[in-house]
């Protein structure tokens, strides 16, 4: 991989959602992306990163209703903020975009017109979800009940999270609509449908293509083998999106422009710096395109975005690269243990980079999910950057500026140093086959090579004996030369490290080919601390933050739809202390650490939530009037207080078996109480 050939490259990530921000799960594929991305700019390659919010669909127009203002105020804000967090990751977009533009509207009408005009577009009258009580036609995600497919609960009315099945909201068991809670009711609508059945044959052969990764393609196999379904590529509206050509009232679906919106985004660019779009998404284009995308979206990606580029003609992706969930210290991220981290919380109590870093190391070009261990984040963070990357420098460097801040003529070891610039052909396989796991780990064999050396070498012993002067310097202004190679092969993975590291070597570029040349007689700057370790400390108050900020933001979202202020905050006034009993008294009250293990809706009652608690074994029924207060799936995973010996209550819904302790005046202000962490359920409270 010596003598590169100039490639022009398009790469793009999966669009995040504009209705809420960024946080560490969203983070892998933008981390992932731009170090794939930075790689390639680096070996001199024409490369183009795009992106965009995803900002159509449902929940853009309840959310901005609820806060009083446009879809279009609420998606400029949220794409503000996003673009705020991707740039403190240093994730460097060459252009980020909103699919609510006239670029995307063009595309996504002529891409329609295209298929339609091929006769790859039917209507038809269906039975569609709707939700009697908002008045409202349920959009896939606004369902929830059983995977018709698997029988995992809790599935939203597209596609399940367990199985990876798509399906239509009617095959749904036991749905409710998520904005209310009611069943939902059928009713009649004609939809517009893309006939994914025309292209079964083409995708049989693309999936097998070498686009995807075996695991991947095999899947979809399973998937094609049982035969496609036609796409329902419409909405009813109240919708907040595109209306279709010549179909008044009837939008395209969020998921038909979504992908579109990689094409809007590039062709933005194009036209603001005069690149030709259509070189690079005309079929049998020369022009590489890839796509990096989660595991729970691979049936768009993968079966129905190809076959709308292939229907309309256009080229379809080299490859669609996906990968795993996060999952944070072995388990799912959870608001309730502060483990679901917004990017903005971690940017305000650890360094990007370290993330970036931990990432990397870990990652490789496989779907399975990935564990952020923050034991194993402070450890590798601090033992692999601080202790054996940033340690070389900050040994020799001294040693260079009272030498007069000029490295050495002599190369002291110039095998050594070869093998070092010979290492860079590996490490870029492995940047390119997106291993960066494995080409982490061989950056870093190399830094206990140059540590190694300088610990053999004791330049600081050395420096105390007269007539050494020039030995010392030869062999700092080697470990220099080492540590900037080892810096150009983690600049993709860390750019702000790299730009103070071509700051202090007085650096015109740390470009990959820049590896080949050798430092003789090069003046260098004074040299400041690159890093700081990682305490836990920091990682304990982000997580305390977490909790305040999400509890923060529950409290604003619950007022900004009551539309009501705060109550006055003189609780002992209104409800004064009850009147004294003996410990004996209180001490028949037997309260224990209960697991929310699920709750929903109680049809027919205004007030009342049905939670299912688990009590380390037990099951107990409870009917709790936190209604007006909580959504149900805001409560699944949490802990909480149970008065465990109460006698069971029969209600009009059925037998509630003890009761959940509260705070608060009631309405929107009802404040259930949850445990520290470490409390376990059956823990009885004292």
């Amino acid at each position: 991989m010596t003598d590169v050939q100039p490639r022009k490259i398009l790469i793009t990530s999966a669009l995040p959602y504009a209705n809420g921000p960024i946080h560490l799960g969203h983070l892998l594929e933008y981390i992932q992306t731009d170090i794939w991305s930075r790689f390639q700019k680096s070996r001199g390659h024409q490369c183009h990163y795009v992106c965009a919010d995803d900002a159509h669909g449902t929940a853009i127009m309840l959310r901005a209703e609820r806060e009083g203002i446009t879809p279009e105020q609420l998606i400029a804000r949220i794409s503000e903020e996003h673009q705020a967090d991707f740039a403190d990751f240093k994730i460097q977009f060459d252009n980020y975009g909103s699919t609510h533009s006239e670029e995307n509207r063009e595309l996504s009408s002529y891409i329609y017109k295209q298929c339609r005009d091929k006769g790859h577009i039917a209507t038809r009258s269906i039975t569609q979800a709707f939700d009697p009580e908002q008045n409202l036609f349920l959009a896939d995600r606004y369902i929830k009940g059983e995977c018709p497919k698997c029988g995992t609960d809790d599935q939203y009315g597209d596609n399940c999270e367990a199985c990876g099945a798509t399906y239509s909201p009617a095959e749904l068991k036991n749905a409710k609509s998520v904005i209310s809670g009611a069943t939902p009711i059928q009713k009649d609508s004609e939809h517009y449908f893309f006939k994914l059945t025309d292209f079964q044959d083409f995708l049989k052969g693309w999936t097998k293509a070498g686009h995807l990764q075996d695991s991947v393609s095999n899947k979809l196999q399973e998937w094609l083998d049982s035969g496609l379904q036609d796409w329902d590529i419409s909405r009813d509206a109240p919708y907040f999106g595109f209306e279709i050509p010549d179909a008044p009232g009837k939008y395209f679906y969020v998921w038909l422009d979504a992908p579109i919106g990689y094409m809007a985004s590039f062709k933005a660019l194009c036209d603001r710096e005069g690149i030709d779009f259509d070189e690079y998404w005309k079929p049998g284009s020369e022009t590489e395109l890839y796509h990096f995308i989660g595991k729970d979206i691979i049936n768009f990606h993968a079966l129905f975005w190809p076959a709308m580029l292939e229907c309309s003609g256009f080229r379809t992706p080299t490859a669609v690269n996906a990968h795993g969930f996060v999952t944070v210290d072995g388990a799912k991220m959870s608001k309730s243990r502060g483990t679901f981290i917004k990017a903005r919380t971690f940017i305000d109590h650890v360094n990007p980079e370290a993330l970036r870093y931990y990432f990397a190391a870990k990652l490789g070009s496989g779907v399975d999910d990935f564990d952020l261990n923050f034991e194993d984040f402070i450890q590798r963070v601090n033992a692999d950057l601080v202790n054996k990357y940033v340690n070389i420098a900050s040994r020799c460097a001294g040693f260079v500026k009272k030498a007069g801040g000029e490295l050495s003529a002599n190369v002291a070891e110039p095998e050594m140093l070869q093998s070092f610039i010979d290492a860079g052909d590996q490490i870029a396989e492995y940047y390119e086959a997106r291993e960066f796991g494995k080409a982490t780990k061989l950056i870093m064999e190399l830094a206990d090579r140059a540590n190694e050396y300088i610990q053999t070498k004791e330049p600081w012993a050395l420096a105390k004996k007269e007539g050494t002067a020039q030995e010392v310097l030869d062999i700092c202004s080697m470990g220099i030369n080492l540590f900037r190679q080892i810096t150009i092969y983690l600049s993709p993975v860390l750019p702000e490290m790299a730009e103070k590291v071509q700051a202090f070597m007085n650096l015109e570029n740390l470009n990959w080919e820049s590896r080949k040349t050798i430092l003789t007689g090069h003046a260098i700057n004074k040299f400041k601390p690159l890093m700081q370790r990682v305490e836990g400390a920091q990682i304990e108050k982000m997580k305390e933050a977490t909790i305040t900020d999400l509890e923060a933001e529950k409290a604003l979202a619950e007022k900004s739809i009551g539309g009501t202020e705060a109550t006055s905050n003189k609780h002992l006034e209104e409800t004064p202390i009850a009147d004294e009993i003996t410990f004996d008294d209180f001490a028949k009250v037997d309260m224990r650490v209960a697991l929310i293990e699920n709750a929903e809706h109680v049809k027919g009652a205004n007030k009342l939530l049905q939670l299912t608690l688990d009590l380390g074994g037990e099951k107990r029924n409870v009917f709790a009037g936190i209604k007006s207060a909580y959504a149900p799936e805001d409560l699944i995973g949490r802990k909480t207080i149970l008065v465990a010996n109460l006698a069971p209550r029969k209600m009009k819904f059925g037998m509630s078996e003890g009761m959940v302790m509260a705070a608060g005046p009631g309405g929107k202000e009802i404040y259930l109480f949850s445990p520290d962490d470490g409390a376990e359920p059956g823990m009885r409270i004292f």
